[in-house]
């Protein structure tokens, strides 16, 4: 398993597979890197695509520091972005197709606005910004209860070190946020327990949430840039039917923060969407690679 150069301190672990085109996928909270264990190797056999995937900071195999010792800053978007744009200039890739979900989507956003010339465009699924002050309706408030309770030492006495809670609260969200007909293969859970019950690791992954990048203080501290300070990378943002974190009403304001963004609506599919519909997601990998030829001449 090939690992990056330190950046800040934090060195990622990454798959490579395929030749041709390059394409980074981003994990979500609570996975890693093999969320894209479907996706990934489609990408490279089928679409001829050059497919890195890294576990993020505090995440899976890459490196994890506590927090009292390095910056929670350096765990939100603009420190993961750091690696990310570290991983793409160490192998020399140029322009990549970057795509994710979850955390994967804000670490994405963040790269297109510090790092726009190491792009060529975005595949994403929620979260997006947008949201405003919906966050705090009731409906949302029930689901978003978890980022307030990763804030508190409770989250590590409770769950970290201790594999039957990590896998009983692990298996909440993957139950709970998948849509219908979608069930967790017994033996990825086992996986995720695996990487997230080690003393300290359940700890570094809510690190994400206590640097204040949470779909929660983010929404509540969003403000519409003007039109000249928008995203201009093009993004694709496919958005699930079932996803109950991110309700489809909540795409009618991307045009306010993306230049050039393009809504595909999926249905079936929850919040999982690298393996809940992949078929879709590598479509529109396909069709970004295809429009944005001309960024890689």
């Amino acid at each position: 398993m090939p690992r990056s150069a330190p950046v800040d301190g934090f060195a990622l672990a990454y798959d490579r597979s395929g030749t041709g085109e390059p394409v980074i996928l981003l994990h979500g909270w609570p996975g890693d890197r093999t969320d894209f264990r479907v996706l990934g190797p489609a990408l490279a056999l089928a679409s001829g695509c050059d497919v890195i995937v890294p576990d993020l900071r505090g995440f899976g195999e890459s490196d994890k520091h506590p927090a009292d010792q390095y910056s929670a800053a350096q765990y939100g978007p603009a420190g993961q972005a750091r690696s990310v744009a570290g991983l793409i200039r160490e192998l020399d890739l140029g322009p990549v197709l970057l795509a994710g979900y979850d955390v994967g989507s804000r670490v994405a956003q963040a790269m297109a606005a510090q790092y726009p010339e190491l792009l060529r465009g975005l595949v994403l699924s929620p979260p997006f910004p947008g949201i405003g002050r919906r966050v705090l309706e009731p409906q949302p408030q029930r689901e978003f209860w978890y980022q307030s309770f990763h804030q508190l030492a409770l989250a590590d006495q409770l769950i970290d070190g201790q594999p039957d809670q990590v896998r009983a609260y692990l298996s909440h969200f993957w139950s709970h946020w998948s849509g219908p007909g979608f069930e967790l293969d017994p033996s990825y859970l086992d996986h995720l327990v695996a990487v997230y019950s080690p003393p300290g690791a359940f700890t570094a992954s809510i690190a994400w949430y206590r640097s204040g990048s949470g779909a929660v203080a983010r929404s509540l501290a969003e403000q519409v840039p003007d039109p000249a300070d928008r995203i201009a990378v093009p993004v694709t943002a496919l958005w699930p039917e079932f996803d109950p974190l991110f309700p489809r009403a909540w795409s009618d304001r991307l045009e306010e923060f993306f230049s050039a963004a393009t809504l595909r609506p999926v249905d079936g599919a929850g919040h999982f969407t690298p393996l809940e519909c992949p078929a879709e997601f590598a479509a529109a990998i396909h069709d970004t690679l295809v429009a944005t030829r001309h960024v890689r001449s």
